[in-house]
């Protein structure tokens, strides 16, 4: 791991923790502010549509004026808005301080790039999913915490703890070096600055992939506590083994060829919708959270494989364009999931099983037409 990475890691690592720990909890928290099932699917659906409205200028930005600033501007606008949550006193303040994290969200895009230029002799898909499980490490930890603090003081002390580790966070990614800007003139020929129309099928995929596999994820906290009974402490370990299940899906997934890794994650992802569904016990719920691990492997896994749609020079712009496609599902998803909740709570499941299953058998189509990585994509020295 080169050095960037490293330092990106501990940055990630102390950021999942915190937001782990409310993570799990924001949808409970959001109730007893007194919002209602339907209120909660808009707001988490704006909070995707403040995120995707950002990635693109993000990533186009880091294409020109670098990588690092747009990390360090898209951070200390997460660590603001997580005050301003911790300090909320009002359903509208805090759902204002869930907007400005979402609009610190742009740093995704910058990010990507950040790492597929920084991976020194990793592959791209390892590089990703290698930085996703220090991600997820902190937050397996995180919801144990947010847990306990819930129990023991109450939901919104959660959240003045998780501000405390972004702060930490915050310090780590100031020491990330600049990297060069590629020239727009690098371009070799006209067809490396255009993308053909299997290559954007592979973007509407990505799209399709992000919301089957989010539509189950916003309300089954509220789930699992109104229709299953569990607590908040259960809650939270459960949020806890998701978060193992990540890191040990990204290892074993990303040492895979990336199209497949992403197929079995979409699958795990269904079989995540299916236990919850019709679980009938904690031990099940938990092998559910595990398997729900997939879904952040899928997508690093699919993500990944833009690199190789894209010239270094367009990279930035190609994975804002992806992260905005990503976000417009998470816009989507939870404002469709808080409408079938209230109609029926089991109609989320059945559907997300439903078109997971149909995007896994689109995937396995499309992925087929993606280039083959070249060797000199495989090396890339920071």
């Amino acid at each position: 791991m080169t050095r960037d990475l490293f330092f990106l890691a501990l940055a990630l690592f102390t950021w999942g923790m915190g937001e782990g720990a409310y993570l799990a909890f924001q949808p409970l928290y959001l109730q007893q502010l007194g919002a209602r099932p339907v209120d909660i699917g808009l707001i988490l659906g704006g909070f995707g549509l403040s995120a995707m409205l950002s990635h693109v200028p993000a990533g186009y930005l880091s294409d020109k004026i670098g990588r690092r600033p747009l990390i360090w501007a898209g951070w200390f606008l997460g660590l603001a808005g997580a005050w301003l949550m911790a300090l909320a006193g009002s359903l509208v303040l805090f759902v204002t301080g869930m907007m400005v994290v979402a609009l610190g969200l742009f740093v995704m895009a910058p990010m990507d790039s950040y790492i597929a230029i920084a991976r020194g002799k990793w592959s791209v898909g390892r590089a990703f999913t290698v930085i996703s499980a220090s991600y997820n490490m902190g937050g397996t930890i995180g919801p144990l915490i947010g847990g306990a603090i819930g129990e023991g003081a109450g939901v919104k002390i959660i959240f003045l703890a998780s501000a405390c580790l972004f702060v930490v966070s915050f310090l780590f990614v100031l020491f990330l070096r600049p990297q060069p800007i590629i020239h727009p003139m690098a371009l070799e020929t006209r067809e490396e600055r255009r993308l053909n129309p299997r290559h954007l099928g592979y973007f509407g995929l990505l799209f399709l992939a992000s919301f089957a596999m989010y539509l189950p994820q916003p309300l089954s906290p509220n789930f699992l506590q109104n229709q299953r009974g569990l607590s908040l402490l259960q809650i939270g370990q459960l949020y806890s083994i998701c978060g193992i299940g990540i890191v040990l899906l990204n290892l074993i997934l990303g040492h895979l060829e990336a199209r497949r890794g992403f197929i079995i994650g979409q699958i795990a992802v269904a079989a995540f919708s299916l236990l919850i569904w019709r679980g009938t016990s904690l031990v099940w719920y938990a092998f559910g959270y595990f398997l729900l691990g997939g879904f952040k492997t899928a997508r690093s896994l699919g993500i990944s494989q833009v690199r190789l749609l894209v010239h270094p020079a367009r990279m930035g712009l190609a994975f804002g364009l992806t992260e905005s496609l990503s976000s417009l599902a998470m816009v989507l998803a939870p404002a469709l999931a808080g409408l079938l909740y209230e109609r029926d709570p089991e109609l989320v499941y059945i559907l997300s099983i439903g078109l997971i299953l149909l995007v896994v058998v689109i995937s396995a189509y499309i992925t087929n037409f993606l280039p083959a990585a070249k060797p000199s994509e495989e090396v890339l020295t920071a």
